[in-house]
């Protein structure tokens, strides 16, 4: 959308970072950018204890965005435990990847797996960060709620908002109901409007509007469209079959 956009944060907040990847995201949907800075810069977080969840569209960089901001929390000494879902496999039980190159080990959570009891058997850590948070139980993402309670521990939680049919994940709905601070990572559509809606692409091309909420994929099976793309092309296919 033709706005004029500013997004502030204290030194180390990763203003840079987001800055590439977000012409990253732009160039990745062939749109060309102008990347400048003034001349005279000649250089080459969260942490109160609550319950942040970081929610994007596919493709709005979360993954980067969590790797980042574990980077942050290392480089000033403190311990990070990385946690995911077991049921994101993409890349191994123990790494997280992101679409941009960065990496890092990681721990995979199963869905009966009790996160405390994972937490007061490990050493102490200053944080807890989450990726694809969507996967994570109702019952667990209460865990991570107690976490916060109790162990004055703050926990960011990075994923989906909704599935490619517009229903909300049942982790997500959670910490809609529990997060003390929820915020939009963006990312765009095609048309140039801001991207909510995770579009399920099919082998023939085609929008796919039902089956399984959870089908693992990356670029090739999900395209982040704004809402009203995604009802147009339905709406285009339909027509389509009836010609």
């Amino acid at each position: 959308m033709a706005q004029l956009y500013f997004k502030y944060g204290a030194m180390g907040s990763s203003k840079t970072a987001n800055a590439l990847m977000a012409r990253f995201n732009y160039e990745e949907r062939g749109q060309k950018t102008l990347l400048c800075k003034p001349q005279l810069d000649t250089r080459d977080g969260d942490h109160m204890a609550q319950l942040y969840f970081k929610y994007g569209a596919m493709g709005s960089s979360k993954t980067a965005t969590a790797l980042i901001t574990k980077y942050n929390y290392e480089e000033r000494g403190m311990k990070v435990w990385l946690i995911k879902p077991s049921a994101d496999s993409r890349d191994g039980q123990f790494t997280l990847k992101s679409r941009i190159g960065l990496s890092s080990e990681c721990e995979a959570i199963g869905p009966e797996t009790d996160i405390r009891t994972l937490y007061h058997a490990r050493q102490k850590v200053d944080v807890i960060i989450v990726d694809e948070c969507q996967f994570m139980t109702m019952a667990q993402i209460d865990q991570l709620r107690e976490l916060v309670d109790r162990e004055d521990l703050p926990v960011l939680c990075f994923g989906l908002r909704t599935d490619f049919q517009t229903k909300l994940f049942p982790g997500s709905r959670r910490l809609f109901e529990l997060a003390d601070s929820i915020t939009e990572i963006k990312t765009i559509c095609d048309c140039g409007r801001k991207a909510t809606t995770n579009a399920r692409i099919g082998a023939d091309g085609y929008v796919v509007t039902e089956g399984d909420q959870v089908l693992l994929g990356g670029n090739d099976s999900y395209i982040a469209m704004c809402h009203k793309c995604w009802v147009d092309k339905i709406r285009a296919q339909k027509e389509a079959e009836k010609a």
